[in-house]
């Protein structure tokens, strides 16, 4: 005789065992991601506030950058100019930050009518030791080093996963140069045959097709590239290729970084003497 023993009901109790234990995994996994981003969050918001206490006065012609960062700079622009009656102008990097600025009832003015501001408040994605910076992941490259080279100073804000000792220690998103769509090609095809590494065109999410920046250009994200570079040499080179509109690469631009810490402080770096 043949006994056939069936285990359906230890197998479903199993079965309930482990889903209860992948939820709560998954339950303590997302709460540790979501204390992880407060943090980062509001070391963003540090960073922000003090840059803009410590840079603007009343009178000021402001670029305002772009990112996620800058929301919170903009945020204390407005708290300030409402409770100190502050006088300022602001000139936007981009689409978002042109938004934010009208959000806020800020004064919103341009590089027609104020060509030379007194401060450029911007992120970055990446500061290294030098104060060499990675910036354009999102997209904005070309309106930001515009407004910076505009200004008398530019003072960068961010948290403290951006803060590395050389570019691409932690950004790895690459290096975005921005070039007109009839050129990327043969550009990319330049850029991994002198320098190495890949170029790639930046794909867009919600459509099809590749990014268009607010400009009509195409973004390439240049991956893989030698992080001991000389990077002004490089920059240099690269806005030569024709094609090229801009990089990504700030070199000695900004005058101070503020990074907001996971303790709730902020440090400071300015560029090597």
């Amino acid at each position: 005789m043949i006994t056939c023993i069936s285990f359906i009901g230890k197998s479903s109790a199993f079965g309930t065992t482990n889903n209860l234990i992948n939820h709560k995994v998954g339950f303590v996994f997302q709460k540790l991601s979501f204390s992880v981003m407060s943090r980062i969050k509001e070391a963003k918001k540090s960073a922000a506030y003090l840059a803009v206490d410590k840079h603007v006065k009343s009178g000021d012609l402001v670029g305002i950058g772009s990112g996620s960062t800058v929301i919170f700079a903009v945020e204390r622009l407005a708290a300030r100019v409402k409770k100190e009656k502050l006088d300022i102008k602001c000139v936007p990097t981009s689409f978002q930050a042109r938004d934010l600025v009208i959000q806020n009832k800020l004064t919103l003015t341009n590089l027609e009518v104020c060509p030379e501001l007194d401060v450029c408040i911007d992120g970055a994605d990446e500061v290294d030791e030098n104060l060499d910076l990675i910036k354009g992941g999102g997209g904005c490259l070309l309106q930001e080093k515009i407004v910076a080279s505009c200004s008398k100073k530019l003072v960068i804000v961010a948290d403290y996963t951006k803060d590395s000792k050389r570019l691409g220690d932690q950004y790895k998103k690459g290096i975005p140069i921005e070039v007109a769509p009839m050129a990327y090609v043969p550009i990319k095809n330049r850029i991994e045959k002198i320098y190495g590494g890949n170029a790639e065109l930046r794909m867009a999410v919600a459509k099809a097709g590749p990014v268009v920046t607010d400009n009509g250009n195409f973004i390439l994200d240049w991956r893989e590239y030698k992080q001991d570079s000389d990077w002004g040499k490089i920059n240099t080179e690269l806005v030569l290729i024709p094609g090229v509109v801009e990089t990504g690469l700030f070199v000695k631009m900004a005058e101070v970084a503020y990074f907001g810490m996971e303790d709730g402080s902020v440090k400071n770096r300015v560029p090597p003497q």
